[in-house]
């Protein structure tokens, strides 16, 4: 059962929730009856606010929602695990009880790497993967950002983890936190739409008091560094993908070495492969305009296949 309430704040689609063993939090975008489906899905200590600044005017050509994982976003965990592999759970839950056709999924780090997962293991509901800056394995010949591998060193031991998390949550307000993770995660936050920003600190504002959200955070890195831990099976998952594919990454971002989607695009030559230059690790929310012109290029090309088994005429013939 799906129930709109108002939205999490102007500007944005009303807020709709779906019950898949608990509230799941999602918008609708809207788009052409008979365009294809786009599913968001966001990375680790995101939200779908993540998506405000491309959804629109996907939504022009395209059917287009967007959903809080479990521990992120509105969509409280009430019991529900926020590792990788539950949300990829609830994932294949919102896909196979919400539609009947298979989706493209547009996915963001975590959410990319989860996109990746749902591919692999029900194929019959994805037509197509948009895969932005995913997590990937740290190859060989890349440099993982130091703060960031000092970071998720300490965020691997649970007690440690809790403490510096703690620590720096009680030093800063809601505002400055929802800042830094954009500082982090752009190499140029100022990029970043203003009223896209303000969707942040307001998420970030009402998610201040919730119950845990630091132990959220901290279950969910470390599952995304154990799934990423077992490289060959991983990289098996990647070659078994057998929809299209388009891999967009900054060579700026910290998170994710761009060294990894050049080896990731290199392993998997059927994909289309781009890079956003000067750039970090949300294209979508730094450098929408370029993003969108990818995204929309690709469905008319390389992913038109994809575009057209996620529309809904194609269940007619």
């Amino acid at each position: 059962m799906t129930v709109e309430l108002p939205g999490p704040e102007p500007g944005m689609p009303p807020s709709l929730w779906v019950d898949l063993d608990g509230p799941v939090h999602y918008v609708d975008y809207g788009g052409p009856a008979d365009g294809p489906l786009l599913v968001c899905v966001h990375g680790l200590g995101g939200s779908l606010v993540n998506w405000a600044a491309v959804a629109p005017t996907l939504s022009q050509t395209c059917r287009v929602l967007a959903l809080d994982l479990a521990g992120f976003g509105r969509t409280r965990s009430n019991g529900r695990s926020p590792s990788v592999h539950a949300n990829q759970e609830l994932l294949r839950r919102f896909l196979a009880e919400m539609f009947s056709e298979p989706a493209i999924l547009v996915g963001n780090s975590m959410g990319g790497l989860i996109s990746v997962l749902q591919a692999s293991a029900h194929p019959e509901t994805v037509a197509g993967l948009v895969l932005i800056d995913p997590a990937l394995p740290v190859g060989l010949g890349s440099r993982p950002d130091p703060l960031v591998a000092v970071m998720f060193g300490l965020y691997a031991v649970p007690a440690v983890g809790r403490t510096v998390v703690a620590r720096r949550r009680s030093s800063r307000s809601a505002e400055q936190q929802a800042l830094s993770v954009l500082r982090l995660c752009c190499a140029d936050s100022s990029r970043v739409p203003a009223n896209v920003v303000e969707h942040h600190l307001a998420l970030a504002r009402e998610r201040w008091d919730y119950p845990d959200v630091d132990g959220e955070l901290l279950l969910a890195a470390r599952s995304l560094m154990w799934v990423l831990a077992r490289r060959r099976q991983h990289a098996e998952k990647l070659r078994g993908i057998a929809v299209p594919v388009l891999l967009l990454h900054g060579d700026q971002d910290r998170l994710i070495p761009i060294g990894s989607a050049r080896a990731t695009a290199a392993a998997n030559p059927t994909w289309r492969f781009a890079v956003a230059e000067g750039v970090g690790h949300v294209p979508q929310l730094e450098v929408p305009e370029w993003t969108l012109d990818q995204i929309l290029d690709w469905l008319e090309t390389d992913g038109l296949a994809a575009a057209y088994a996620a529309s809904p005429d194609s269940r007619r013939i």
